[in-house]
């Protein structure tokens, strides 16, 4: 990907760049889904992890959970999940602006002193639409949308995911390659600067073929 393919991915809509990783290992828990989907949950997220050279724990010691997925039907039920309003500021408008939009998911970032993240909450309400998503696409998705900040206008017009000839569905490979580059070592868990799309374009340049 070149600089000009990769700098829109973090541009927000209001023209201000923004690229921000996680500052600390994930520690995942998973609310309303079966064992089954939970497990297909934890699977795409090891293997995004492992991809980007990022750690899984048991639990943050500072939050506990840092990384919080609700499944649910109804907008509402959040209203209902105990202490969920103390996490998520706003929590009664922000339900009934997504009930408005008749949306049927949203991430919601935390992020430390340094500008990292820290934590984030995905909300998926399980619509007709959702439901029709296979549990490993809809996992896979969510967990890449997870793994930065993207722009939010960053898969609008082409999803992260592609479907190989058996008709399984992978992580585009120039997705992966950025995920990787972006969680390189040497470059900033948070970025404001549009330069920072070149020295990802230079890093998957320099970067090995997959094997």
């Amino acid at each position: 990907m070149t600089k000009d393919e990769i700098e829109p991915l973090f541009t927000r809509a209001d023209g201000s760049y923004l690229c921000a990783r996680w500052g600390r290992p994930l520690a995942p828990v998973v609310f309303g889904v079966e064992d089954a989907t939970l497990a297909t949950f934890k699977g795409a997220l090891e293997a995004v992890c492992q991809m980007a050279g990022h750690e899984i724990a048991e639990t943050d010691p500072e939050l506990g959970a840092n990384l919080m997925v609700f499944f649910f039907r109804d907008w509402q039920e959040l209203l209902g999940v105990p202490n969920l309003d103390r996490l998520i500021e706003g929590l009664a408008p922000l339900v009934d602006r997504l009930e408005a939009a008749e949306a049927n998911q949203y991430r919601v970032f935390r992020f430390d002193e340094a500008g990292a993240i820290r934590a984030s909450f995905v909300f998926l309400k399980m619509d007709d639409q959702l439901s029709a998503v296979p549990a490993e696409t809809l996992a896979l998705s969510q967990v890449v949308q997870t793994m930065l900040l993207w722009s939010d206008t960053a898969f609008r017009d082409r999803s992260a995911l592609g479907q190989l000839g058996d008709g399984r569905v992978v992580l585009r490979p120039e997705i992966a390659a950025l995920i990787r580059a972006a969680y390189d070592p040497v470059m900033p868990a948070v970025a404001q600067d549009p330069s920072h799309a070149l020295r990802l374009a230079a890093r998957l340049a320099a970067a090995p073929p997959p094997a």
